[in-house]
C-alpha cells in the first residue's frame, strides 16, 4: 500500500515537471512569456528623463574696453576751458535772424556721437542750436550719470550740455529710425519750427577752407548750410522737401513738406523706409536737391582726441640737460593754425583714411554699432550681440513690408510707373511676366463668366 502510493507521487511529480518544460518551451518558442504577469517589484523601472537645460551659444571674445576721446573736455566744466573755436569758421555774433536747428540721433556708441557733435561746432554751428537726441531707450539714465563709458548706450549728457554747451532731447523710448525721424518733425511742430537740419552721428564735417563763394570770400559750412537755406525760402524757388549735403549725411527738411504726405511710414522701420518717404515726396512734386556746404564724411570709428578738429599747433619746450628740473617748466606755448594749414590737410587726410576704411570693411559698414559689450548690472541693460540681431531681424521685415506695400523691391517706383494711391493695392511681384499671363487670364475668365451669365439673363427675360 505505502509503495503504490510512493509510485503514486512520483509519477504525479514527472508529469508535472514535463508539464511546465512543455510550456516554458511553448511559451518562449511564441514569446507568449513576454505578455505574462510580472509581479509589480520585479518591473525594471526607467529613470524619468532629465528636465531640459538651457543650452548657450559660445560667449563672443572679449573686446578692449573703449577710452574717452577728448581728453581735455573730461577736465572741463565750461565751454571756455575748451580750445576756441578757429576764428574763420566762429558762428556770426548776434545770431542769424533765422532759425538754425541741428538734429542728431544717438543710439549707441559714444565715442562717433561726441565726434559729430565737435565737428560740427568747430565748423561753425551755433552749440545752442545743436540738438543730440538720446534715443539709447534707457530713458533718463544717462541724465542722471547711471551708466558707465563700456555701456553702448552711454553718453555724458553733463558734457554735452554743460562744457559743449548744447542741448539734448530724450526719447520716451528706444525708436526705430523711422519713428525717430517722425520725432524729428514733431519736435518741429512743437517748436514752431518752418524748418531744421538733421544729421547722422558717424558723420563729422568739416568746412571745407580751400573753398570761396564768389563775391562772399571765405564761408565756413554752417554759414555755407545757411546761404542753401535763404536760397530755398524764396518763393520762386517752389515746394522744397529736402536739401541733401553728401546724400542725407546732413539734410535740410522743410517740415510742412514731411507732414503734407504722412511723415515717414513707420511700418518700414529702417532700411527702404528713406526710399519709401522720398518717393511720395516726389509722387506729390516736391523737391529734393543735392546741396554743397563742406566735406562730411561717413566713418566707423573716431580719432584719438577731439582736440585735432580745433588743430591747434603746439610748440613743445626743448630741453638739452638729462637731469630733472628743479622748478617744473611752462605749459608749452600753444598757438592755433591757420586756415587751410598743413594740420587742416592732416585732418582731411585722417577722416579720409576712416571713411575708406568703413568702406572697404568685410564685415560689413556698421560694425561701429555693436563694437561695445559692456554695461551689465545696469539700468536697462542689453546683451550687445542680441540686440543687435534684434535690429537686423527688424530691418529684413521692414524690407518684407516695403516689397508687400509697393509689389516689389528696387526702390524706383515712381519709374515703374506707381502713384502714391497705389500703396498696398499692387499685386506682389506684378512686374513679373508669369504674374501678368496669370492676371490676363483671370481677367478673360471673368469676361466669358460674365458674358455667360448676360445671356442666361436674356434668355431668362425673353422666357
Amino acid at each position: 500500500m505505502l509503495l503504490s502510493q510512493g509510485k503514486l507521487r512520483q509519477s504525479t511529480f514527472i508529469l508535472l515537471l514535463a508539464f511546465v518544460c512543455a510550456s516554458s518551451v511553448f511559451l518562449f518558442k511564441t514569446d507568449l512569456w513576454e505578455q505574462l504577469p510580472v509581479p509589480k517589484q520585479l518591473k525594471p523601472e526607467k529613470p524619468p528623463p532629465p528636465n531640459p537645460t538651457p543650452l548657450y551659444k559660445p560667449k563672443p571674445g572679449s573686446r578692449p574696453d573703449i577710452t574717452d576721446n577728448f581728453p581735455r573736455a573730461a577736465t572741463a566744466k565750461s565751454p571756455s576751458d575748451l580750445p576756441s573755436i578757429p576764428t574763420w569758421n566762429k558762428p556770426p555774433e548776434p545770431h542769424i535772424h533765422e532759425t538754425t536747428p541741428l538734429l542728431i540721433g544717438f543710439t549707441r556708441n559714444w565715442l562717433l556721437l561726441q565726434q559729430v557733435v565737435v565737428s560740427y561746432i568747430t565748423a561753425g554751428w551755433p552749440p545752442e542750436d545743436i540738438y543730440v537726441v538720446d534715443n539709447s531707450g534707457v530713458m533718463q539714465s544717462n541724465q542722471n550719470g547711471l551708466l558707465g563709458l563700456q555701456n553702448p548706450f552711454y553718453l555724458d549728457y553733463k558734457r554735452l550740455t554743460s562744457v559743449l554747451g548744447i542741448k539734448v532731447l530724450t526719447t520716451p523710448t528706444l525708436l526705430t529710425f523711422a519713428q525717430l525721424q517722425n520725432f524729428f518733425t514733431y519736435t518741429a511742430l512743437e517748436k514752431s519750427w518752418e524748418h531744421y537740419f538733421w544729421a547722422h552721428m558717424d558723420s563729422p564735417a568739416v568746412s571745407d577752407e580751400e573753398y570761396e563763394e564768389e563775391g562772399q570770400g571765405y564761408l565756413s559750412l554752417y554759414m555755407r548750410a545757411v546761404t542753401v537755406m535763404r536760397e530755398t525760402m524764396k518763393p520762386e524757388y517752389g515746394p522744397l522737401a529736402a536739401r541733401w549735403f553728401a546724400y542725407d549725411r546732413l539734410s535740410l527738411v522743410r517740415t510742412k513738406a514731411f507732414v503734407d504726405v504722412g511723415g515717414w511710414d513707420t511700418l518700414i522701420p529702417f532700411y527702404m523706409t528713406d526710399c519709401d518717404m522720398h518717393e511720395r515726396l516726389w509722387m506729390k512734386n516736391f523737391i529734393i536737391k543735392d546741396a554743397k556746404a563742406g566735406l562730411i564724411y561717413d566713418v566707423a570709428s573716431a580719432v584719438d582726441d577731439l582736440e585735432i578738429f580745433y588743430r591747434r599747433n603746439s610748440t613743445k619746450v626743448k630741453r638739452e640737460d638729462k637731469d630733472p628740473p628743479l622748478v617744473e617748466p611752462p605749459a608749452p606755448a600753444v598757438k592755433p593754425d591757420g586756415r587751410n594749414s598743413p594740420e587742416y590737410r592732416q585732418l582731411l587726410q585722417k577722416l579720409d583714411e576712416m571713411q575708406r576704411a568703413k568702406n572697404e570693411d568685410k564685415a560689413g559698414r556698421n560694425t561701429w554699432q555693436s563694437a561695445q559689450q559692456g554695461g551689465q548690472g545696469e539700468p536697462f541693460y542689453r546683451d550687445g550681440a542680441g540686440f543687435e540681431q534684434g535690429i537686423s531681424m527688424t530691418m529684413n521685415f521692414g524690407r518684407d513690408v516695403f516689397e508687400a506695400k509697393w509689389g516689389r523691391g528696387p526702390c524706383n517706383i515712381r519709374e515703374a510707373g506707381l502713384t502714391e494711391d497705389d500703396a498696398w493695392r499692387v499685386v506682389p511681384g506684378w512686374e513679373k511676366e508669369e504674374v501678368q499671363q496669370r492676371a490676363r487670364e483671370d481677367r478673360e475668365r471673368e469676361e466669358m463668366e460674365r458674358l455667360k451669365k448676360e445671356k442666361e439673363e436674356k434668355k431668362k427675360a425673353s422666357g
